[in-house]
């Protein structure tokens, strides 16, 4: 899969996605004892789009943030500004 295809694949809407061709993220099986590249590759070519997927029987699309920043931060950050307040 090259970048052209990759760009091409962001582009993914959910409201309009073919179905039938996405597929389950839970039956995808990763072989943990490739190295990351290839782990990456093996994973990329059987859930044929990385950003659009079945999940659980719903319809995902996820994008990657070029942030420098761990999702780990961003959610301690997330807590921190959110610490007081009442959500009930």
């Amino acid at each position: 899969m090259d970048r052209a295809e990759l760009e091409e694949l962001k582009k993914a809407d959910v409201r309009t996605v073919d179905i039938s061709a996405l597929s389950e993220i839970e039956k995808i099986e990763i072989d943990s004892s490739l190295p990351a590249r290839e782990r990456w590759m093996d994973f990329a070519e059987k859930i044929k789009n990385p950003f659009c997927f079945i999940c659980n029987g719903m319809v995902v699309k996820i994008s990657y943030s070029e942030a420098k920043e761990s999702l780990e931060n961003r959610l301690v950050q997330l807590c921190a500004s959110m610490e007081g307040q009442r959500f009930c």
